[in-house]
């Protein structure tokens, strides 16, 4: 059992998932709202350092942690595929 939380301030439980797959898709989900919400102007302005994620275990250690920050000129890509497949992050 996976949590994922978005760490900004307020932290927020966002949601569980049974592996980590699943929770590493819920968190890419996450990024596409805040980045349609970002080209949409909708919400809270983003914050200099962006939207901070985590994926913990069932006992809330941290296992994985992302910083997303939405680049509005050009459309979404996926912050998780990349990394699973391998590809490079720069």
């Amino acid at each position: 059992m996976f949590e994922i939380w978005e760490t900004s301030d307020p932290a927020r439980l966002i949601s569980d998932a049974d592996n980590l797959e699943v929770a590493l898709e819920k968190v890419d989900t996450m990024c596409r709202l805040r980045h349609d919400q970002a080209v949409a102007h909708v919400g809270e302005a983003v914050a200099e350092d962006g939207y901070h994620f985590e994926i913990r275990d069932r006992k809330g250690k941290p296992l994985a942690r992302l910083t997303y920050v939405p680049d509005t000129t050009r459309a979404y890509q996926s912050v998780v595929v990349e990394e699973l497949h391998g590809g490079d992050s720069n």
